[in-house]
């Protein structure tokens, strides 16, 4: 009887135990997780900081789930080592946990800003179902927000201002919110969605310390321009701390994350690795990239299950990402990778709407709708085929596309 231990109850870890139950229905399987509830949907969790969502539609499984599929769950147990050779997990208090297939699910941490007071009572991040517990209740009685950090978490924590009647200031580094991925026009969109929720942006901005009262409570944030900025609320997305102290010495390579292979396969035998803390060969891209999208994580973690139940590599993670944003009277959505790219196409059609496309090597990398996400299907159907269409962009830009106008792809 193969045993498969699981580190992490996210959707990887979850989607992964739930495939190999189907494909190995003999095999003992347990997954390890410190958190205190079983998995649920981190997409719907902004809702319920929001004030929109009671607690129930967010919880996807629960305890009995697991054990309908005679899976072992363990809640609230942190792992302290892994050995590798000896194929053995070591935990804090429900000591060692055998293994024949490992899988490393744990995601990873918001990062605390580096400077004074970035501790203190009333500075949220934004992971965990508790974290949103926390910003909702306290975003109920606060006033003056402050919101650090220029990318797509970021950018809910200024929905949840809105959603709640917290006037903020949203302090970013560059010139524009997520500099790295937009033009200054379609960044504008943006800025005037953040305005009309009362969310103002500050830009070539940040935060240089946080002051706070006698009761450790934040009071205000402070720039590096010294501008001072007053708030009873702050909201931090600066990215993401990947969880996996408890992995030192055993051997398995890291960069920015587990570096993995197209099957999920790290470079230890046995071991693999799925969700966002995955340095992952990305096929269609031919490099290693790294993608923290719902969908992205679910299917790393079933195409690992696959590959560690079979006896040898059978699936290829293949996977178009997106991600989409409805804070706004406009919707918003990036897939692939927009912050790739050697060229880009872009065009804006009104107020509300725009479009970016990234091309390396002359094919779509991945992209920016805003305001109109009909061609996301057609522009993701492109990538998968690796259609070389750079030099078709007009074509991409027209208002409702229509690839029959591409010409064909030339014999290589």
């Amino acid at each position: 009887m193969t045993q498969y231990v699981i580190i992490g109850d996210g959707i990887s870890g979850s989607s992964a135990a739930e495939t190999l139950r189907e494909e190995d229905p003999d095999a003992k399987i347990t997954v390890i997780t410190d958190e205190g509830e079983p998995l649920y949907n981190r997409i719907l969790i902004k809702e319920h900081a929001k004030g929109k969502l009671p607690e129930a539609p967010i919880s996807i499984h629960d305890e009995d789930w697991y054990e309908d599929r005679d899976i072992d769950l363990s809640l609230n147990t942190h792992v302290t080592s892994v050995d590798t050779e000896g194929k053995v997990v070591h935990t804090h208090d429900s000591g060692e946990i055998p293994y024949d297939k490992l899988l490393v699910a744990t995601g990873g941490t918001p990062t605390q800003l580096p400077v004074e007071n970035s501790d203190a009572d009333g500075i949220h991040h934004f992971w965990t179902f508790e974290d949103a517990r926390g910003i909702r209740n306290h975003a109920d009685e606060a006033d003056r927000g402050v919101i650090v950090g220029a990318g797509l978490l970021g950018i809910d924590f200024a929905a949840v201002c809105g959603a709640q009647g917290i006037d903020a200031d949203y302090l970013m580094r560059g010139d524009r919110w997520w500099r790295y991925a937009l033009s200054a026009e379609g960044a504008e969109i943006m800025h005037e969605g953040m305005r009309s929720v009362g969310v103002e942006p500050v830009f070539d901005s940040g935060v240089d310390h946080f002051e706070v009262d006698d009761d450790g409570r934040v009071t205000a944030a402070v720039d590096p321009n010294g501008d001072r900025y007053e708030c009873d609320f702050a909201g931090v997305a600066i990215g993401l701390s990947f969880n996996t102290e408890f992995l030192r010495g055993a051997g398995i390579e890291q960069d920015n994350g587990i570096v993995v292979d197209e099957y999920m396969q790290t470079n230890v035998d046995d071991v693999y690795a799925a969700g966002d803390l995955t340095q992952f060969h990305d096929v269609l891209l031919g490099e290693q990239a790294q993608n923290g999208s719902w969908g992205s994580a679910k299917e790393q973690g079933r195409v690992a299950a696959i590959n560690m139940a079979a006896d040898a590599e059978e699936e290829g993670f293949q996977w178009v990402s997106s991600y989409s944003i409805t804070h706004f009277d406009f919707p918003f959505l990036s897939f692939g990778h927009p912050t790739r790219g050697d060229e880009h196409a872009e065009r804006k059609y009104s107020d509300t709407e725009w479009r970016r496309i990234a091309f390396k090597d002359g094919k779509i990398v991945g992209g920016v709708l805003i305001g109109d996400l009909s061609p996301q299907s057609k522009f993701k159907q492109l990538m998968r085929e690796q259609r070389v269409v750079a030099d078709q962009a007009e074509v991409l830009l027209e208002q409702s596309v229509d690839l029959d106008e591409l010409a064909p792809t030339q014999e290589q």
